[in-house]
Formats: C-alpha cells, sequence, structure tokens
C-alpha cells in the first residue's frame, strides 16, 4: 500500500488514503492513522463525525494480508 494524501483530523491523527483506492469518487475509500500500538480507520466519506475503528498491530496486519478470492 502506497501513501497518497495525508490530512490532519481534528484528533491530531495523521491520516492517509491508500494510492489503490481510485475510482470515479476519489473519497470512496478508508482512511488509515497510525500511532505506536494503534491502527486507526475511518469512512474517508464521514471524516469528522462518523464512526472509527482502532485495531492492534497483529490484528491490523492479519486483516490487510487475508488472501482475497479472486
Amino acid at each position: 500500500m502506497n501513501r497518497n494524501t495525508s490530512t490532519e483530523g481534528a484528533s491530531g491523527l495523521a491520516w492517509f488514503k491508500s494510492s489503490y483506492s481510485s475510482s470515479s469518487e476519489g473519497d470512496s475509500c478508508v482512511e488509515v492513522a497510525t500511532v505506536p500500538g494503534t491502527i486507526h480507520v475511518r469512512d474517508s466519506k464521514n471524516t469528522e463525525r462518523g464512526p472509527r475503528l482502532a485495531f492492534a498491530p497483529t490484528a491490523w496486519s492479519a486483516f490487510v494480508s487475508y488472501p482475497t478470492e479472486r
């Protein structure tokens, strides 16, 4: 995953979208922010008031490396 854009949210986290997130709607993506011990995830269409998830690094690593069906 390549970091494409970076924005600072009200939380002070540096959020980024993957360069793989390209569609006709440029904001249709999740954003990720990392701090030691936690990976934060939010919806790029609702950054200020939308829900956020927080994962331990091991859980996030297992998620992003999970094979998808083709």
